[in-house]
């Protein structure tokens, strides 16, 4: 009878486990793959940042809005989380943060790559 209740817990552990949703996905851009988050829009990566650090803040971050992560986000492979100022977390791929640009409107839209020579779209 416990080998009943306990064999689909194990089950959906496991399922819950192996198949997490990576936080991003990739799309196909004028630029090549990107990788993406919230509706498919293209993230950006900052020169000017460091690993573990951004230094977007203020008019920069009203431009580039950080791709903020939930609360209970978790860091996972190439996926980490940085603290911003005010105690949000921001996401990171191999420990650079990443931001959407604000002008780009619809899925597959990199208009923010090569800006002032600083951003970059994030690869995947």
């Amino acid at each position: 009878m416990k080998l009943l209740i306990l064999l689909p817990l194990a089950v959906a552990a496991f399922a819950g486990s192996a198949f997490a949703a990576e936080p991003f996905k990739t799309v196909k851009t004028d630029k090549g793959e990107v990788l993406a988050g919230d509706k498919g829009m293209t993230l950006y990566t900052f020169k000017k940042d460091e690993k573990g650090e951004s230094y977007c803040y203020d008019k920069c971050a009203a431009n580039w809005p950080p791709a903020i992560a939930a609360s209970d986000a978790k860091a996972e492979g190439a996926y980490s989380l940085v603290t911003r100022k005010d105690g949000a977390k921001q996401w990171a791929k191999d420990g650079m943060p990443l931001y959407y640009w604000i002008k780009d409107k619809k899925q597959g839209d990199a208009t923010g790559d090569g800006m002032n020579g600083v951003w970059n779209v994030a690869k995947p």
